[in-house]
């Protein structure tokens, strides 16, 4: 037991030393790289252009990617333990559709430009809220409860938003086209520390609120009617978790756009480095999730600077390919 502890421990601390090692990273190197010394002395320095590139410009990134990152893999792992199912992810049920669906509804008909910068993440996230609250009444607000329902109303629902949003892009003109493209495609280049705060807050309380389910958590890995009988109502367990990964993947959404694979790959590398156990893979979820959005930024705009690439796109092929080598090499199966 104590063996045990102790691993859990250093694998933490690795962790959390890899995730401050990424950020320094990701604060010092870009178009214009600097050293650890020369950081440290910029930021002393509190002027200057190479300040104004350090504080304004990377570090709301990292902040950003280390919430985003952080939220979205917590959401799969929270998803995965309700369903009981490795594929499950915070887009499987439509919440990304649904967001995209609402900037695109914004973006076509011109509502950003007479409203205001803020209604785009208002627009994404109040999309993404309403295929929540679509799938809550459809399939969680019925007496006869069916977890599997809801799972297939929520990709249905996923398809018909991903329908919706082909025809506004087929019907509007060609700026309005490349405006969704890009936001769909995802980015961290959001300078409004308004957002950025939300985006911080919303993760950290919703990794705080999942810690309260943790036991319940565990007691559904070995099924609803067995997690009962332990004395779980799991009913009422479910609908909160469901809630709670459903708006966090919506305010990341809204944000940042669509940055996939995150919420499905790093709960699987957690499971498969550190166990099953939701005390310790809620928290290790998040911050592997913080390192792999930091990480993938770091490399979306430096690998062809100084033009950037969506986040979306490294995010999508290294998640892809890591996710394809850990199937093949191992015989994991979630519990």
């Amino acid at each position: 037991m104590k063996n045990k502890h102790l691993r859990r421990v250093v694998w933490i601390t690795l962790l959390l030393i890899l995730l401050a090692g990424v950020m320094l990273l990701a604060l010092a190197v870009g178009e214009t790289s600097f050293s650890i010394l020369e950081l440290v002395r910029i930021l002393k320095s509190k002027s200057g252009m190479e300040y104004s590139i350090v504080y304004n410009i990377r570090l709301p990134r990292i902040l950003l990617g280390l919430a985003t990152g952080g939220a979205l893999s917590l959401s799969g792992a929270l998803l995965q333990g309700i369903y009981r199912n490795p594929l499950v992810e915070p887009y499987t049920l439509g919440i990304s559709g649904g967001a995209a669906l609402g900037v695109a509804v914004t973006i076509v008909f011109g509502l950003d430009l007479s409203l205001g910068t803020y209604l785009l993440p208002f627009s994404g996230f109040a999309g993404a809220l309403a295929v929540v609250f679509l799938v809550y009444f459809l399939a969680i607000g019925r007496s006869n409860f069916n977890i599997n329902r809801m799972l297939l109303i929520g990709v249905m629902i996923s398809f018909m938003a991903s329908s919706a949003m082909m025809l506004l892009m087929a019907i509007t003109s060609a700026e309005n086209l490349h405006s969704i493209i890009y936001w769909i495609m995802g980015s961290l280049d959001e300078p409004d520390m308004i957002l950025i705060r939300t985006a911080l807050i919303s993760s950290v309380a919703g990794l705080v609120i999942s810690y309260l389910f943790a036991n319940q958590l565990n007691a559904l890995r070995l099924g609803v009617t067995r997690a009962k009988h332990l004395g779980v109502n799991t009913d009422l367990t479910i609908r909160i978790l469901f809630i709670i990964a459903s708006l966090l993947t919506g305010i990341c959404v809204s944000i940042v756009g669509v940055i996939g694979f995150v919420g499905l790959i790093i709960p699987h590398l957690m499971r498969l480095l550190i166990g099953s156990d939701y005390r310790i893979l809620l928290l290790t979820s998040f911050i592997g999730g913080s390192i792999f959005v930091i990480a993938c930024d770091l490399v979306s705009r430096t690998i062809i600077a100084p033009n950037e690439l969506p986040i979306g796109v490294i995010t999508g092929m290294v998640g892809g390919l890591v996710f394809i080598v850990v199937l093949s090499r191992s015989k994991f199966k979630i519990q």
